[in-house]
């Protein structure tokens, strides 16, 4: 080797290890080559592309790669006869065309590929194997360097979603917020969270995309899938391309390409899984990438069991205080009432007078009215605060809750749980629906009374039930019983 070239050989070596990203520092070694042996044309492919997520690095005037290889010309290179396979020669042999090999470790990693030239000599090979050399170190290096920040995002991201998570998220965020962190994390089109059906299949519940995801929710996996068999029993399941594995079943498959399945698994429980798919032609996920998703889905399903946990507690020290509510109010407010009750009855009873009588008898019709109203509340505050709730009672509470700012007083008259079925009571929610609205609708209304009746006569001499609901708004002679306070409105049904 002459000195001329040592200190052009000295700048390459300098300037490859300059850069730490992966994609500049090959970039890197093939402008050095070309520049180093005054070839017109140079190129390089990789062993696996898909250990460094390489396969769409190819430059516009760079050579086709061979399958399963990823090239990467010099910058202004035209198309060249460069023959990516041949084997290693010197220029005595193939004075056009020098490849070199490239190793990391003493593993294969890629080959350069130079011509363009009309001789190679074997001073210019000697430079490239100086220059593989040092490209072999800085490939280890910018790898170990991508591997460093990958996993410091994906630390940082499950770190995220457990804040996010403890900080009081319902199920249904807790859930969006794990598959939207996980998306982006992944560089994926969509990230989406499967539950168990009834059935025994996989149902999507919750996705976050660039796009609506509307045509992705309630897609499911039937029982019997194999994919659906590793999921259930906590597998992960990667996949190169969705939409010709036939493994893949789900009607939404076609849209994309290589995708990660990872079970949400805590404790022994399948929460879930998490499925973050790319779009059809990009690339495969690495090595790397398939492993830090793992650690987060483990992370991120531990922290919903602790946020679930922590709901739970939240929930129970609410029902614990309504309890208590409710057992002041039972033993002292409504015996009281109860009491003051009886004392006007007999008052009524030994005084004379027809004043007397109507003031007393309005007196102890208010007081049964107010022991109902608090009952009510009772019942009201033994309900479920967040969830659905399943009983009669319940169903109609969370009707009235809240009308024009106000909430109505409601009567239940009769073993209303036991007396109305499924399909009466969903006629008369509706009928009680239709009511409140056109109630909200008057003007004036400041007060409505709701009542069931579930010891009902009806005009042919059925049981049945009946409601009705009054309010004090201005009926102006529109529908309803008119009536100097207001309007009343009533349906019934045999039960």
């Amino acid at each position: 080797m002459t000195a001329a070239p040592l200190p052009r050989l000295l700048e390459a070596v300098l300037g490859v290890g300059t850069d730490l990203e992966l994609r500049a520092t090959l970039q890197h070694i093939v402008d050095s080559a070309a520049e180093l042996t005054g070839a017109r044309y140079a190129a390089l492919d990789t062993e696996d592309p898909a250990q460094d997520g390489l396969t769409a690095l190819r430059a516009p005037s760079a050579p086709k790669a061979p399958r399963n290889q990823s090239t990467l010309s010099a910058p202004g290179t035209p198309n060249a006869p460069v023959t990516p396979n041949a084997p290693k020669s010197r220029s005595a042999v193939h004075p056009a065309a020098l490849t070199i090999p490239i190793r990391v470790h003493d593993t294969p990693f890629g080959t350069l590929h130079l011509s363009g030239k009309p001789r190679f000599t074997a001073e210019d090979e000697q430079l490239l194997h100086v220059l593989a050399a040092q490209a072999g170190i800085a490939i280890g290096n910018a790898r170990l360097y991508e591997a460093a920040r990958q996993r410091e995002r994906w630390i940082e991201g499950a770190a995220a979603v457990t804040t996010a998570l403890l900080t009081g998220r319902t199920a249904a965020d807790a859930l969006m917020t794990v598959a939207e962190r996980a998306r982006i994390l992944a560089d994926a089109a969509a990230g989406v969270v499967l539950q168990r059906t009834p059935e025994g299949g996989m149902e999507i519940v919750t996705a976050s995309t660039y796009d609506d995801p509307d045509g992705i929710l309630g897609t499911t996996i039937r029982p019997g899938s194999a994919v659906l068999e590793q999921l259930l029993g906590g597998e992960p399941v990667f996949v190169d391309d969705s939409a010709t594995d036939p493994r893949m079943t789900t009607r939404v498959r076609h849209r994309f390409g290589p995708s990660m399945m990872l079970p949400l698994q805590a404790d022994g429980t399948l929460i879930g899984t998490l499925a973050l798919p790319r779009r059809r032609g990009e690339r495969p996920y690495t090595p790397v990438e398939r492993l830090l998703a793992v650690q987060f889905a483990s992370q991120a399903a531990l922290a919903l069991v602790l946020a679930d946990a922590r709901q739970q507690r939240e929930r129970l020290a609410v029902y614990e205080d309504r309890d208590r509510i409710a057992r002041d109010l039972h033993d002292l407010v409504v015996q009281r009432l109860f009491a003051t009750g009886l004392m006007l009855e007999s008052t009524e009873r030994r005084c004379a007078g027809a004043d007397v009588h109507e003031i007393l008898g309005r007196a102890v019709d208010e007081l049964r009215a107010t022991v109902q109203e608090v009952r009510t509340a009772i019942f009201t505050l033994q309900q479920p605060p967040a969830d659905a709730p399943t009983t009669f009672r319940g169903r109609v509470l969370r009707e009235t809750a809240a009308v024009l700012g106000l909430r109505p007083s409601t009567r239940f008259t009769g073993a209303v749980e036991n007396l109305i079925t499924d399909r009466v009571a969903a006629h008369l929610l509706t009928a009680l629906r239709h009511a409140l609205a056109a109630a909200s609708r008057r003007p004036g209304v400041s007060r409505i009374e709701v009542g069931i009746d579930a010891t009902a006569v009806l005009p042919d001499g059925r049981k049945g039930v009946r409601l009705t609901v009054r309010d004090d708004g201005d009926t102006g002679g529109d529908s309803g019983t008119d009536e100097s306070d207001g309007t009343t409105v009533t349906w019934q049904s045999p039960l």
